[in-house]
């Protein structure tokens, strides 16, 4: 398996992805997966990874801003999503541990995650690297018609925003 830059052309395959993750229900409040321009636009251009094996996208993470505000930039929201063919298999923490140093290489301190209850995949690949939980949204958005809570975590790192 290789950790490698997403490219745009890899983007109908990363899009399949999402769209498996959406299909789950407890991935994201998305109902689908939007176009890769919309997703450029509202993802960071740096910090956007992709395992692949022999050409086939396994999973992907990429980080969003979390504010506009100057203060928040060194803080990132992050996506990542296994396809449903790779999981269980190490890829998501391959990823999420690139995605930390890249993202500390490029001057962030603090990533956060807001994550499902029923996603108890993506909380303990959260706590695997490194996450701490720090609370709950209690119904803080509606999927399907239906109130969801998030809890939050989130990872400071011990490199970046130390001083």
């Amino acid at each position: 398996m290789l950790i490698r830059g997403m490219k745009a052309s890899d983007w109908e395959q990363v899009q399949q992805i999402y769209t498996e993750g959406i299909t789950t229900g407890f991935a994201t409040f998305e109902t689908k997966a939007p176009t890769y321009e919309s997703w450029d636009r509202s993802h960071i251009s740096s910090c956007r990874l992709i395992a692949e094996e022999n050409g086939i996208v396994l999973g992907w993470a990429a980080l969003s801003p979390v504010s506009s505000r100057c203060v928040y930039g060194g803080v990132a929201e992050v996506s990542v999503y296994i396809g449903s063919n790779s999981r269980g298999k190490g890829v998501g923490k391959q990823l999420m541990q690139q995605l930390i140093s890249e993202s500390e290489e490029a001057g962030f301190w603090t990533l956060q995650s807001g994550i499902f209850p029923e996603n108890k995949a993506s909380v303990k690949l959260h706590e695997t690297v490194g996450f701490r939980y720090i609370g709950k949204r209690e119904r803080v958005g509606k999927i399907h018609g239906a109130w969801k809570d998030n809890l939050l975590f989130e990872r400071r790192s011990n490199k970046v925003g130390i001083a």
